[in-house]
């Protein structure tokens, strides 16, 4: 048994109590800043409207080791300092009482970030509100067990940033050569991008009355990465609405730059978004494509040098970029050939560095995926009772009779040590095909078990013919199945060796297991202690399907199976074997009885 499951089970046997986030812990708004108290480098990270510091500030308002969520931008990303840093108003921070911890909340937060971004209201600035926040739902255990939650998940997270950070080290390095290559001296001319292209803002009012089901895809500050667009969430508008603002619709070969938040940012619209539209982005349209390419020029937009000039014109301290700012900006054009092979450089380097497909990134989302599966699965706590995996954890759909959760189960017995699940959950429950009385006989064939001679000899047999036919295509136990009789004395087991025999529909059943998650000879000694729940009221007890499913074991990794097993075979050994043991010697003495019992009770008969 796991240190966690122990908790669990010590301390909170019925349930872990939910409340709602304000009544756990203090949620807290940020103090607003202005741009003129801010530096490019500093000691106290400022956050406003990303996790993406706006700045640094000479002072602070909140202590390290503190979560933040952003509610206006990057509305619904959730952050955790671990240095002392400034809460701008756009930034809410979590005060814990002593009963709670901060990076327990970090964690669960995490968990919920689906709920919260479902509840941002997409204008042209994306916001969260306080009351979806406070109202959110969380369950709130011990504090034993909130530290052992944080211990398992920082265990992730730690292995993440070691690998985030070589990651950032190549970046690093990718960064360095882009902004060399995008740096010349005096003898390349420089052009404005009015110069060099049309731009215009996209949708600028609302589009909530507009938006469908399937239609136009509409793109958000917040799905603009470098060089690339990634949608956080799938929304579209009308085709009717975009014909009418079809100057703001987006070709191919256009780039699009964040407006609000990430100012600057860029990438080009490949052919996965050509004919999108984007809110209250940047849209620039180079208009001679034998002058500059448009990826060159997003890749100078994303160099440093092109965010300090943009830094410099952006508007207030609510990180806005001004279309006729933007447009004044100066780029550097060389010679089209140059900038091809400029291209094809930074093009190779970013997809060593970014591709989820090669190297490090795609080791860090392996992990990252892995921890956010544990985190779920760690802070999603039954309100009674303690079976880990439920009704509401399996897929509920068919697969070959039954959905199997394998990988699941694997997954929470890594972290708990065992897991308690349904036998529905262990494979399927399966029977032979039905035999009629007209199709077996008394004398020859393969033997037809039917509930009275399961486990003895058989009464019946069927044809041969029959018997291939059936095997071969419908349901047939495999060598080594745990045959389980339904009907009578219900539970009764055996297990198949795979001689040539049959068995009676619905009375002798058998599970279709996985044996990389439960042993056959496990599940014999699991079927002993009865699990299950007889349905009663008839003339013979039956066991149903139905009431096997539901039934509950405890599955520990192979290993510990294989050693339970060993241990209850030798015991078995000596209980059941005639050669060994007590029975044995009960043998000896009941033929000793015997031998005296025949003496005693002879005798001589009266003449």
């Amino acid at each position: 048994m796991s240190k966690l499951d122990k908790l669990l089970r010590e301390l909170c046997p019925d349930g872990v109590e939910h409340k709602k986030l304000v009544d756990a812990v203090s949620i807290e708004r940020g103090k607003r800043v202005v741009r003129s108290q801010l530096s490019i480098r500093g000691k106290y990270p400022v956050y406003q409207n990303s996790l993406t510091p706006l700045g640094y500030h000479t002072d602070y308002n909140y202590n390290a080791n503190t979560t933040f969520i952003i509610v206006a931008g990057a509305a619904g990303e959730i952050g955790f300092s671990d240095k002392a840093f400034w809460a701008a108003d756009d930034c809410f921070t979590v005060v814990c009482p002593e009963n709670v911890l901060n990076r327990y909340i970090y964690h669960l937060l995490l968990n919920n970030q689906n709920q919260l971004a479902s509840k941002v209201r997409k204008a042209s600035i994306p916001r969260l509100s306080r009351s979806a926040i406070e109202n959110l739902v969380i369950p709130v255990p011990p504090l034993e067990i909130q530290r052992e939650i944080v211990r398992i998940l920082d265990n992730f997270t730690e292995l993440t940033a070691e690998l985030t950070a070589e990651l950032t080290a190549r970046k690093t390095q990718y960064n360095y050569y882009r902004d060399y290559l995008l740096s010349y001296k005096d003898n390349v001319k420089k052009y404005t991008i009015a110069e060099l292209a049309d731009t215009n803002i996209g949708l600028a009012t609302s589009v909530t009355q507009h938006k469908r089901n399937s239609g136009v895809v509409l793109i958000h500050n917040s799905d603009i990465q470098p060089n690339k667009v990634v949608l956080k969430s799938i929304e579209y508008v009308s085709e009717e609405f975009a014909e009418k603002n079809k100057k703001k619709v987006l070709r191919k070969g256009d780039i699009i730059t964040v407006h609000t938040g990430d100012v600057g940012t860029s990438a080009v619209i490949d052919d996965a978004f050509d004919g999108a539209i984007g809110f209250t982005t940047i849209t620039t349209r180079i208009r001679d494509r034998k002058e500059i390419t448009p990826e060159y020029l997003c890749h100078y937009l994303n160099s440093h040098q092109c965010k300090r000039d943009i830094e410099s014109v952006t508007i207030s301290d609510r990180n806005n970029l001004n279309q006729k700012s933007y447009e004044k900006l100066t780029v550097p054009v060389p010679p089209l050939d140059v900038q091809n092979r400029i291209v094809n450089v930074l093009d190779n380097f970013e997809k060593i560095c970014s591709d989820l497909n090669i190297g490090l990134p795609a080791e860090i989302e392996a992990r990252q995926k892995q921890y956010e599966y544990y985190r779920d699965k760690l802070l999603t706590f039954a309100e009674t009772g303690n079976t880990i995996l439920n009704g509401t954890e399996r897929n509920g759909t068919e697969r070959n009779g039954t959905e199997r959760n394998g990988t699941l189960i694997k997954l929470l017995r890594y972290v708990f040590g065992y897991v308690r699940i349904p036998l529905g959950d262990v494979g399927s429950i399966c029977m032979c095909k039905r035999i009629l009385k007209s199709q077996t006989n008394t004398a020859s064939g393969v033997p037809f078990y039917k509930i009275g001679t399961f486990g003895k000899e058989a009464d019946a047999y069927i044809s041969q013919e029959t018997f291939d036919e059936y095997r071969s295509r419908y349901n047939f136990p495999k060598k080594g199945d745990v045959l389980i009789s339904a009907a009578g004395t219900i539970g009764r087991t055996v297990v198949y060796d795979g001689k040539p025999a049959y068995f009676q529909d619905s009375n002798i059943v058998w599970i279709d297991n996985d044996e990389s998650i439960v042993l056959n000879s496990y599940l014999r000694y699991c079927y002993e202690l009865k699990p299950w729940k007889a349905s009663e009221g008839g003339t013979i007890p039956r066991l149903y399907n139905d009431n096997i499913a539901k039934a509950v074991i405890a599955v520990p990794p192979i290993e510990e199976q294989k050693r339970i097993v060993s241990i209850l075979d030798r015991f078995d050994a000596i209980c059941n074997d005639l050669t060994s043991g007590l029975p044995a010697e009960i043998e000896a003495r009941r033929k000793q009885y015997e031998y005296y019992r025949d003496k005693l009770l002879s005798f001589k008969e009266l003449i």
